[in-house]
């Protein structure tokens, strides 16, 4: 048998003991995968005494990175602990020592993928990260290989299991936000700081990481626009179902021609749309090639176990390569130019709530706003309201030029007869 290949492991939390698990309980089929055993060598940890849901022998652990790094018999550097700037630091040093890496972290491959894969291309390394997006979905794998020929025009989906949790049960049950982020939280869904995902932040860049692979452009964070969860209320819930539409956090990344959009925002689906039955904290991303058509990649977004799986694939990815001899030949440089759509150029429908003075001639008024940009309506309610003297209006537009519609907002607050725009959403598809 072939001389075993040796891993260190950056940290040892929820995936990095999933990675533990699998390894060593997978071993026969790791060998058989790739011709030799897989050993774990050591172990960057910041509590050498802490209870873990592994055992782990404590020689392998260890407090100081550079006993990982700079191990000359570890071939593989498999990063699960977290954070940006220092665990960039710890990757590059890897890369530079040539040890190939697979890592799980999405903030890091959202700002610094780019730098960190021309290193390890300059190096003769790999540089993996399925587990960055999706946990357990092979998505990037999917864009990478089992797409590569076609040319994705479109990526829509569920890439965080937290919001996701929190609108299933907001719409199933009816419960107010608060609530629903208090049992994520308390269910380990949520962080103890949850901004992150509930503002979109985690979502964003997921898209911006994808975007990246799917169109083969050099998408940066900044260039993903982002709306998060936290001014959803219980009252647009209502009106979504009562105009058969499902809310949902979607991510969503459109090529037309030469130009993309790159988006994550609070989104109405179509009730009979597979993304709306996706439910808790389960991911979904939707894939549209012009050869294949559309695909769908449905399953858990996180959990330690599944996104270990992902982990240990990239390892397994890895091993083969240097079987081969071909490692630091998969990362491709970007084919495109980045040319983002101006705001003129991104259409969609949208959803629009909004309270008015319930007076004579008041919904011509805001209808004539909307023909002098010429947005026609789709659906419309309006409803008396308690308050004397306001009523609602609920509008769905056919489609307009995000330009267009930002405009028609802006003109809505300025006019006297409009107390308040209380939402605005993105439409996808028909409800009833």
């Amino acid at each position: 048998m072939a001389k075993p290949i040796a891993v260190g492991l950056l940290g040892l939390g929820t995936v990095g003991s999933g990675v533990v698990k699998i390894i060593k309980n997978h071993q026969d089929q790791l060998i058989h995968q790739v011709g030799c055993p897989v050993v774990v060598k050591k172990i960057l940890v910041r509590d050498l005494y802490k209870e873990r849901d592994v055992k782990v022998a404590l020689e392998l652990l260890t407090t100081n990175a550079e006993e990982v790094i700079n191990d000359p018999e570890i071939d593989v550097v498999i990063e699960v602990m977290g954070g940006v700037e220092q665990t960039k630091h710890y990757l590059l040093q890897a890369l530079q020592q040539r040890k190939h890496v697979v890592t799980a972290n999405k903030d890091l491959m959202a700002l610094y993928g780019s730098e960190l894969l021309a290193v390890a291309t300059e190096n003769g390394c790999d540089l993996f990260y399925e587990a960055s997006v999706a946990g357990g979905i092979p998505i990037l794998r999917s864009l990478v290989d089992g797409l590569a020929s076609d040319r994705i025009t479109k990526m829509m989906g569920i890439v965080n299991g937290t919001t996701n949790f929190i609108l299933t049960k907001m719409c199933k049950y009816g419960s107010p936000y608060e609530e629903v982020l208090a049992e994520a939280q308390a269910l380990g869904y949520a962080e103890a700081d949850p901004t992150a995902d509930v503002e979109g932040l985690d979502a964003a860049r997921k898209m911006a990481i994808l975007a990246r692979l799917g169109f083969s452009m050099n998408i940066d964070l900044e260039d993903v626009q982002v709306k998060g969860i936290t001014g959803i209320t219980e009252e647009d819930l209502d009106y979504s179902k009562r105009l058969g539409y499902t809310m949902k956090l979607i991510g969503i990344a459109h090529r037309d021609g030469d130009k993309v959009e790159v988006s994550v925002q609070p989104t109405l689906l179509p009730d009979s749309h597979p993304l709306a039955s996706v439910s808790d904290e389960y991911n979904a991303v939707y894939v549209y090639g012009e050869a294949v058509g559309e695909t769908m990649f449905y399953g858990p977004g996180a959990g330690s176990l599944p996104t270990a799986t992902a982990v240990v694939s990239d390892l397994v990815a890895v091993m083969k390569n240097m079987r081969l001899g071909v490692n630091g030949r998969s990362a491709v440089a970007p084919q495109y130019e980045k040319q983002l759509k101006a705001s003129s150029e991104i259409f969609s429908k949208y959803f629009l709530r909004i309270h008015v003075k319930d007076e004579v001639g008041a919904f011509a008024k805001i209808t004539a706003i909307f023909s002098e940009r010429g947005v026609s309506f789709e659906k419309i309610l309006q409803l008396p309201l308690k308050e004397k003297g306001i009523a609602e209006i609920v509008i769905v537009t056919h489609k307009a030029s995000q330009q267009a519609y930002e405009e028609i907002l802006q003109q809505l607050r300025d006019l006297a007869i409009v107390k308040d725009v209380k939402s605005s959403y993105r439409v996808e598809g028909n409800g009833n």
